[in-house]
């Protein structure tokens, strides 16, 4: 991957760890910038605009789940977390709100750099295939208006806060009225192939979708198999 210009940002309060990942990503070619705090990285992050960021969970002032529901709300850039708290449930929390993907300390500095690429080319794909969509990029769920160039939901004149996954998700469906998706399928589609989570992360994705969207009657659980969308009737 042309890593020329791509910028990372490191929120890590211990310098050392934030010290050797800036080194080792600097030295793969990436612009890199790092920061102690998470009301440091939120202001950094306003100003350097990263295309990915390296999060830690446990920061001296904000927790990192807390820095990545900001960070949701406001930006697209992919965030991979990072953090010593390596259990199941703690990984499928972090990735549902909103995580990328989930790095555990300690670490090999090739497996950061390889999860670190892997993102990147993941939301480049994506970025691309919303690009081929630019001529159909209005898209109806129910009651709610799907802009894909805006990335955007907009139900009975209500702007609909989705995550990034959770729109991703939702375009998926929509875009493939009918068929049953396997939630490893799903994994594979939305977060990559290498990603590593469980198919908790999806389930609980798709009853965030649809509470959001009050949608129960429109995306099916097909017991044993996975989820469908079934559009209404005209």
């Amino acid at each position: 991957m042309d890593t020329e210009k791509i910028r990372i940002l490191v929120i890590e309060d211990e310098k050392p760890i934030a010290d050797i990942l800036e080194y080792d990503l600097k030295k793969e070619g990436f612009e890199v910038r790092s920061a102690y705090t998470g009301a440091e990285g939120l202001r950094i992050t306003e100003a350097f605009i990263p295309q990915l960021i390296l999060l830690d969970w446990m920061l001296p002032d904000l927790s990192g789940v807390d820095i990545l529901k900001l960070l949701t709300e406001k930006y697209s850039m992919p965030v991979i977390m990072l953090t010593a708290r390596g259990t199941v449930d703690d990984k499928v929390y972090g990735l549902s709100c909103g995580a990328d993907d989930y790095i555990t300390k300690p670490f090999d500095l090739r497996e950061v750099n390889m999860r670190v690429q892997a993102v990147l080319r993941r939301f480049k794909k994506s970025e691309a295939g919303q690009g081929e969509m630019e001529e159909a990029h209005i898209r109806k769920f129910r009651d709610a208006v799907i802009n894909t160039q805006e990335r955007t939901v907009v139900q009975c004149g209500r702007l609909v806060e989705l995550t990034p996954k959770e729109f991703d998700l939702l375009v998926w469906l929509v875009t493939h009225p009918r068929f049953v998706f396997t939630r490893n399928r799903l994994l594979e589609e939305i977060w990559g192939y290498d990603f590593a989570g469980d198919t908790r992360t999806v389930d609980m994705h798709i009853q965030r979708l649809r509470k959001k969207l009050h949608a129960g009657e429109s995306i099916i659980t097909v017991f044993g198999v996975g989820y469908k969308y079934v559009p209404e009737k005209n």
